[in-house]
């Protein structure tokens, strides 16, 4: 048990840029690993009402704390909002000023967040994916050439590129991937997975396609973290399936909306999920020993990190630090 690493993932949602800070000064105290920030230009869930520029918050969170890692939950440099040279300089600006304590997660994206930047139209999966193993390369080449060189990109290619604000430390790349062929991208390309699903998934499909991915570069599995993210409904089922039928909350989940313009209408696929769908998206804590027994499920199957949701509420960060945390970190 001393081996997992316990962080939360606060998300783009719900409260105004200070609360996103007060999250990370809470986290930090009670000793969780990392504190994630989501990257949203929308947010999955309109009913929240906030999406704010991550990178604007992310640094003031370091600069308040002394100890924990930030990073965002995910970022997505594959030309749409984000070109991977400017994502590189940033991650590498802030590395400089608190070194080794930014995280880079990153992901292949949605279109509530990327589509309305691609003039061309939202990208086929394939090529998201293709654009992000790329982008992911040329971002670590910038952190570590002493000289101009040129990168010979498919999308993102580049004469004469120099990045002069190196990096103090090196910087890990956490890589989201939801399915097998994503999670060996992630193993070929990451320095860590980021996944979400059931234990059997995760253990069964999941963790064997990244260490398959892994292997194949040559690095070694014991280095590189599985990092699982629980989405967990605080309450119990009953109330959380009213509670999400209600509001369209658990339509981030499905599957249609990756492909989604507008967070309203994600809502409107929530509303229209059923509680085997919604029951299978969510994980549902009325306690804190619920929270632990899943935290545990996870952990016995390989997981090296967990990350929980507890969306920008600090109460839910102190309660786990209190209650579930302890559980973890006694000796």
């Amino acid at each position: 048990m001393e081996s997992l690493k316990i962080s939360v993932d606060v998300g783009e949602n719900f409260n105004d840029p200070q609360t996103f800070v007060e999250c990370a000064v809470t986290a930090d105290r009670y000793g969780f690993d990392t504190i994630w920030f989501g990257d949203h230009f929308l947010p999955w869930f309109h009913g929240g009402q906030r999406s704010s520029f991550v990178w604007s918050v992310m640094p003031i969170a370091l600069d308040r704390t002394k100890r924990i890692c930030v990073g965002p939950d995910v970022t997505c440099p594959i030309g749409g909002r984000f070109h991977p040279a400017i994502v590189a300089q940033a991650t590498a600006t802030i590395d400089n000023m608190y070194p080794g304590r930014f995280l880079l997660g990153v992901g292949s994206g949605e279109a509530i967040n990327e589509a309305r930047f691609f003039a061309s139209g939202w990208p086929s999966w394939r090529e998201r994916i293709e654009r992000l193993n790329e982008a992911v390369s040329l971002m670590r080449r910038m952190w570590v050439e002493e000289n101009y060189f040129d990168f010979d990109g498919k999308y993102f290619p580049m004469k004469d590129v120099y990045l002069y604000t190196r990096p103090m430390t090196r910087i890990s790349v956490y890589f989201s991937a939801l399915g097998p062929k994503a999670a060996s991208s992630a193993g070929a390309y990451g320095d860590h997975l980021v996944t979400m699903g059931s234990p059997e998934r995760c253990a069964n499909v999941i963790f064997p396609a990244f260490e398959s991915g892994v292997k194949k570069t040559g690095k070694d599995p014991k280095r590189c973290e599985k990092m699982v993210l629980l989405d967990v409904y605080f309450g119990p089922k009953e109330e959380g399936l009213k509670t999400l039928k209600k509001n369209g909350e658990a339509g981030s989940a499905d599957p249609r909306s990756v492909g989604v313009l507008d967070p309203r209408k994600i809502e409107d696929i929530g509303r229209g999920m059923s509680n085997d769908a919604i029951s299978s998206a969510k994980l549902f804590c009325a306690t804190s020993d619920d929270l632990i027994k899943a935290i545990e499920s996870y952990s016995n199957i390989g997981t090296t990190h967990i990350a929980v949701a507890t969306n920008s509420f600090p109460d839910r960060i102190k309660m786990i630090g209190e209650k579930v945390l302890p559980y973890f970190k006694k000796e």
